[in-house]
C-alpha cells in the first residue's frame, strides 16, 4: 500500500512555482526545490517522480489559477470587446504588479524549455491552442456583433492577438511602464477596428 502523503499539496506546489518562477527550470536544483517545499528529496520523488515531474504539475498549477483569475474577470464582460481589453488589461497589470520582473511563467517556459523537452513542448502548445481557440470564440463572437471588422478570420486575429500576449508579456519583463503597455496594447488591437 503506498504511503500517503503528509502535506498540502496545493501549498508544495505553490512554493515550488515559487522558485522555478524565479530560477527557472534549469535554474533550479533539487536543493532549491527542498528548500522551498520543506520536503527531503525522498518525498519530492516519491510525491512527484522527477524533478520534470513536478514541473509539468507546477505548471498545470500555474495555468490553473491563471484561468481561474481570467475568468473571473471575463464574466463581467459585456461584450466581445470589453473581453478582448479585460484580457490585455489583465496582463498589463500581471506586468506591473510584478515587483521581481520574472515574467509569466508560461512565456518563460516555452522559451527556455519547449525546444529541448517534448513534454514541456506538449504543455506549451495544449495551452498555446486552448488560448487560442478561446481568443478565437472571442473575436468571432465580436464579427458577429459586427464590433470587429472581417478583414481576416477570427482564427487569423486568434492567432496574431495570442502572439501579441505573448510579445507583451516579454516586453514587461523589461518595460514596466504603464503608459508604454496601455499605448502598446491600444495599438494591438488596432486591428481588430
Amino acid at each position: 500500500m503506498p504511503k500517503s502523503e503528509t502535506f498540502n499539496r496545493n501549498e508544495v506546489l505553490q512554493n515550488a512555482a515559487l522558485i522555478f518562477h524565479k530560477k527557472g527550470y534549469n535554474g533550479t536544483s533539487m536543493q532549491d526545490l527542498v528548500d522551498a517545499t520543506s520536503l527531503n528529496r525522498s518525498s519530492i520523488y516519491n510525491s512527484f517522480g522527477s524533478k520534470l515531474t513536478m514541473f509539468l504539475k507546477v505548471l498545470s498549477y500555474y495555468q490553473t489559477n491563471l484561468d481561474h483569475n481570467f475568468s473571473k474577470e471575463l464574466v463581467k464582460s459585456y461584450n466581445a470587446k470589453e473581453s478582448i481589453e479585460t484580457i490585455f488589461n489583465l496582463h498589463v497589470e500581471e506586468i506591473i504588479n510584478d515587483d521581481d520582473r520574472k515574467g509569466c511563467m508560461i512565456v518563460n517556459c516555452k522559451s527556455e524549455m519547449a525546444n529541448q523537452e517534448p513534454s514541456i513542448k506538449s504543455f506549451t502548445e495544449k495551452n498555446q491552442d486552448k488560448m487560442i481557440a478561446s481568443l478565437e470564440d472571442i473575436v468571432s463572437k465580436g464579427q458577429m456583433e459586427k464590433i470587429f471588422n472581417q478583414d481576416q478570420t477570427a482564427y487569423q486575429y486568434a492567432l496574431y492577438l495570442f502572439s501579441s500576449i505573448q510579445g507583451l508579456r516579454m516586453t514587461g519583463i523589461l518595460n514596466k511602464n504603464e503608459e508604454d503597455l496601455q499605448h502598446l496594447v491600444s495599438t494591438i488591437l488596432k486591428v481588430l477596428y
